[in-house]
């Protein structure tokens, strides 16, 4: 074989994939919409299912653009011997925990953003936001 052709061939290939490849999608940030902290799953249409997906399956029409790809909200449980991890969601919504998945921290600390909404209702939002995944477990 021509080590020179092959040589060639593999820049031409190399620079084809490089030509093609298109950069991610850019994430917009915005002021989060005043929710009711009653109406767990209309938050989380509005504050998780951009990275995660409307089901919670961590295909959301932003997780493109992440450096990681977002957690499948439906398997908590089944990883966790089939308990949902409670406290854990609700540290995790509430950035009150580092977690090694979430690297930088790109995952909005809702916690803090709950705040700028009243503070009186943060608790509850958190609450109902964590009941709302544990709702969408699957086995």
């Amino acid at each position: 074989m021509n080590w020179r052709a092959f040589l060639v061939g593999a820049v031409m290939l190399a620079a084809g994939f490089l030509a093609s490849a298109q950069p991610p999608p850019k994430i917009k940030r915005g002021a989060p919409e005043n929710i009711s902290a009653a109406d767990g799953p209309r938050m989380f249409r509005a504050y998780c299912a951009v990275c995660h997906g409307l089901e919670g399956l961590g295909n959301g029409p932003a997780a493109g653009a992440l450096k990681k790809q977002p957690a499948d909200l439906t398997q908590l449980s089944r990883k966790n011997n089939g308990k949902f991890p409670v406290y854990r969601v609700a540290n995790v919504i509430q950035g009150a925990g580092e977690t090694a998945a979430h690297g930088s921290r790109e995952m909005p600390i809702w916690g803090t953003v709950f705040r700028t909404l009243g503070t009186d209702t943060v608790k509850l939002r958190v609450d109902n936001l964590t009941s709302y995944i544990d709702s969408i477990q699957r086995q």
